[in-house]
């Protein structure tokens, strides 16, 4: 392509997958746009740390993995099958794992935590709401059209997963968690 732009967008229709013409208003656009500010995010984050960070490789994973994840997504469900794109088998255990080993080098929280606190913890956060922005536009898009299960859980669990980093960044730096409140139910325990 010699040419970055086409102009076949500007009455706003688009291209998905299998050359289906879509308004760029369709909640499908709307979904995978909010997978590519997701993937932006965490492009953020790892341009934030060391090129050598031990964080660094999964991360990467996590981005490829978002770029299946819009292929899949931007094809509809009737045509799915002829998608040569598909994500790995255990995406979901091994985002689950992650987490967990995160969150053990972590103190568990008791309170509402405000984000913010250092630069990496701040683009971790954003990582964090981008991921809950675009896994709300996926559960839209199942509404309508099935989305696989593990596209809708595997953003679920990325949520989780940069919450717990985010947390661990100020746990492990020199500064402070700042707490909103004390989660409600261990007020009643007192």
């Amino acid at each position: 392509m010699r040419r970055i732009y086409t102009k076949t967008g500007d009455a706003g229709m688009t291209s998905i997958h299998g050359g289906i013409r879509v308004p760029k208003t369709d909640v499908r656009i709307e979904a995978n746009g909010c997978l590519d500010e997701l993937n932006v995010a965490i492009g953020a984050v790892r341009t934030s740390l060391p090129t050598d960070h031990e964080w660094q490789p999964f991360l990467r994973d996590i981005q490829l993995n978002l770029m299946t994840a819009m292929s899949l997504v931007a094809t509809g469900s009737d045509m799915r099958e002829h998608n040569p794109n598909s994500l790995p088998e255990n995406l979901v255990d091994d985002i689950e794992s992650r987490i967990d080993a995160v969150n053990a080098l972590c103190t568990p929280p008791d309170s509402f935590i405000l984000p913010g606190g250092t630069p990496k913890a701040s683009s971790l956060h954003q990582a964090r709401v981008a991921a809950r922005r675009a896994e709300r536009w996926l559960w839209r898009l199942h509404e309508l059209d099935t989305v696989p299960e593990e596209i809708l859980k595997y953003l679920n669990r990325l949520s989780d997963l940069f919450f717990i980093m985010a947390r661990y960044e100020l746990q492990h730096s020199e500064c402070k968690e700042e707490i909103w409140r004390e989660f409600g139910y261990k007020r009643k325990l007192k």
